[in-house]
């Protein structure tokens, strides 16, 4: 459900962003996890509030945001670097799992696969 359908032609879009475009240094990932670290405030933007709703008891993907607010990625990222400027939400960024040191041994794996097969 889209809590702005019907408010996201260009000039709901030019407000949210004040015309601004994001710098490349500025993009979030799509994947980035976004964490509400306030409950929203009276007289707070609209875009603001809704993300930190959204995120306040769970994080949320990026992509995952911009789909619920019908927002284009572009814009949602202004309105995540304005939020993340004023100390109001938190990003976590994706990292890659450390590589195993070394493999599990394959007689190992088997053998836990059979004992799970007979629980």
């Amino acid at each position: 459900m889209n809590p702005f359908a019907g408010d996201e032609g260009p000039d709901r879009i030019y407000a949210v962003t004040t015309g601004r475009a994001p710098a490349d240094d500025e993009r979030f990932d799509v994947v980035s996890l976004i964490v509400g670290e306030v409950d929203p405030a009276p007289g707070m933007q609209s875009e603001h509030a809704m993300v930190l709703r959204t995120c306040r008891q769970h994080p949320v993907a990026v992509v995952e945001l911009s789909a619920r607010l019908g927002l284009p990625i572009s814009v949602l990222q202004l309105v995540l670097r304005d939020l993340v400027g004023l100390g109001r939400v938190t990003a976590r960024h994706p990292t890659s799992a450390p590589a195993p040191r070394e493999l599990a041994d394959l007689d190992t794996l088997k053998q836990v696969l059979v004992g799970l097969q007979n629980l």
